[in-house]
């Protein structure tokens, strides 16, 4: 694997980049030899935010952390980035999705095709309906805040569509509208 170091207001030493190299070279066994890794540190005020990008074939694995520590922050990523890549191995692998496509990505990842392990197939476990009441933007932030949800889904009453209100990791809030 090939590393790309980035700093972002800070400078990467050959600590940080030993450290980050030997920990994710715990990956190797499951990519190709060719595979390129960037990583990304930067710091504002006490934390330090490190990102890895891997782009495979056909997909991209990437991980985001923010910590106090540059090392913690390594063995979140890490930790993060592995379980992408057991979890991506093991759909290729899965007999029902099974395809001329994913038989292709199973060859570049270098991977036996055996069908010995547990598929981590996607169950939806609960399915809720709610009616949706007409209300403005600023409404169904309100209600999402008292409900302490992520998102909230409500009929616009200026389009009478379908909208999503959500709030960002900046703390602020976002609106998806559909087109």
């Amino acid at each position: 694997m090939r590393y790309v170091f980035t700093g972002k207001n800070m400078s990467v030493t050959e600590g940080i980049k030993d450290r980050a190299t030997r920990k994710l070279g715990r990956l190797e066994k499951f990519l190709p030899d060719n595979t390129e890794v960037y990583v990304t540190f930067s710091e504002n005020k006490h934390l330090t935010k490190m990102e890895v990008s891997v782009p495979l074939h056909k997909r991209v694995l990437r991980a985001e952390v923010s910590d106090t520590d540059v090392s913690s922050c390594i063995d979140q990523a890490v930790d993060i980035l592995e379980k992408q890549v057991v979890k991506y191995k093991s759909r290729l692998r899965d007999r029902r999705r099974r395809a001329v496509a994913t038989n292709d990505e199973l060859t570049f990842l270098n991977t036996p095709d055996t069908d010995d392990e547990t598929s981590n197939e996607i169950i939806i476990t609960r399915t809720k309906k709610f009616a949706l009441k007409p209300m403005d933007a600023q409404e169904a932030v309100m209600e999402m805040e008292l409900l302490n949800h992520g998102f909230y889904v409500f009929r616009n009453s200026w389009t009478d569509e379908i909208n999503v209100v959500y709030k960002r990791n900046d703390g602020e809030y976002g609106l998806i509208e559909p087109q």
